[in-house]
């Protein structure tokens, strides 16, 4: 359902996106991250972050479930973007970072601990991982996506779950888009060296 939407209103979710500033979500990510990190962007979307990363100089890997989105952003970044699910996603310790910006907000509640485990199984040891999710406690569905809404407690739950990752920072935010007062929740965390 929630991939369907984004395939039929790609252009406006696009329009919607592409220029919003993110640079203060950028600096507390990138500033943990070594010069020329592999990153994986995770459900990139229009490919803004992507594209940002990229002028960075880092190396970027992006996916998203969307066929359109893929399209979009392929031409938008350059690189070839893959159409892949979080589930599909099978890399072992070959990440230095990963970014997840409004991405994961879409696995439902009881697949998000599965989701969560490989993706940390493709972060390298050491490795840093950027997620948001919109602020609250609920699931829920809006414009034809489903929604898990995630709080302090929810996130810290999760982790629970999750002893090789460590919480660096987590704070709100507001939404950056015009006419929206929504509240955001990001998380960073860190791959626990192992040994």
């Amino acid at each position: 359902m929630t991939i369907e939407y984004y395939n039929q209103n790609a252009q406006n979710f696009v329009n919607g996106t592409l220029n919003v500033a993110m640079d203060s979500l950028y600096a507390p990510f990138v500033k943990l991250l070594p010069k020329q990190a592999l990153i994986l962007d995770a459900g990139c979307g229009s490919g803004r972050d992507t594209k940002a990363f990229l002028s960075m100089g880092f190396k970027v890997e992006a996916i998203d479930a969307s066929k359109e989105m893929v399209k979009h952003a392929t031409s938008y970044t350059g690189i070839d973007v893959q159409h892949k699910t979080f589930q599909e996603i099978n890399a072992t310790e070959k990440y230095d970072a990963i970014w997840a910006c409004a991405s994961l907000l879409h696995v439902p509640r009881s697949g998000l601990l599965g989701v969560f485990t490989k993706l940390a199984a493709s972060l390298k040891a050491g490795g840093v991982w950027y997620l948001s999710f919109k602020y609250g406690n609920t699931e829920r569905v809006k414009d034809g996506r489903t929604f898990n809404d995630m709080d302090e407690k929810a996130i810290e739950l999760t982790l629970s779950h999750m002893p090789n990752l460590k919480l660096v920072e987590m704070w709100t935010t507001e939404d950056a888009r015009p006419e929206r007062d929504e509240r955001w929740l990001n998380i960073i965390v860190k791959k626990h060296k192992t040994g």
